[in-house]
């Protein structure tokens, strides 16, 4: 099966890199998809899940906007953050959630609520990443 170079890279650390089959990420404009041999492209990505295939496995990492590039040998994704299913701690994802859920909810002075909405998606992704892990099957020993 024909492989594709994928990098993900945050101003901290490489989170990624390795030959795949497909890619899916949240673009600006939709969901892209991308194969090998995919034509050359450049991109916004904005908040969203980050769908890796590889011989049959999918891994799902979140992203909370950036950059993708398509190139002729490889894919780069220049990531603001981006964090694996198993290093989201769960528990601050939704002390977050319910932290910007109440910010809406009571509009306090001096929040912005732009701000807060934003907060929620990144938090409501960080689960919907986490809980990935959580209903993906065990390997038997």
């Amino acid at each position: 099966m024909a492989t594709l170079r994928l990098e993900i890279i945050t101003a901290e650390r490489q989170v990624f890199a390795d030959d795949v089959n497909a890619v899916v990420a949240p673009g600006i404009e939709g969901e892209l998809g991308i194969l090998p041999h995919h034509a050359p492209l450049m991109t916004m990505l904005k908040p969203g899940e980050l769908l890796i295939r590889k011989d049959g496995e999918e891994t799902y990492l979140a992203v909370t906007g950036g950059f993708l590039e398509v190139r002729p040998d490889k894919v780069i994704i220049l990531a603001d953050a981006c964090e694996r299913a198993e290093e989201i701690d769960i528990t601050r994802a939704e002390e977050a959630k319910r932290r910007a859920e109440e910010r809406l909810k009571t509009h306090p002075p001096g929040v912005d609520v732009g701000q807060a909405e934003a907060a929620l998606r990144r938090a409501l992704i960080r689960l919907k990443v986490a809980e990935h892990r959580r209903r993906k099957p065990k390997a038997s020993l």
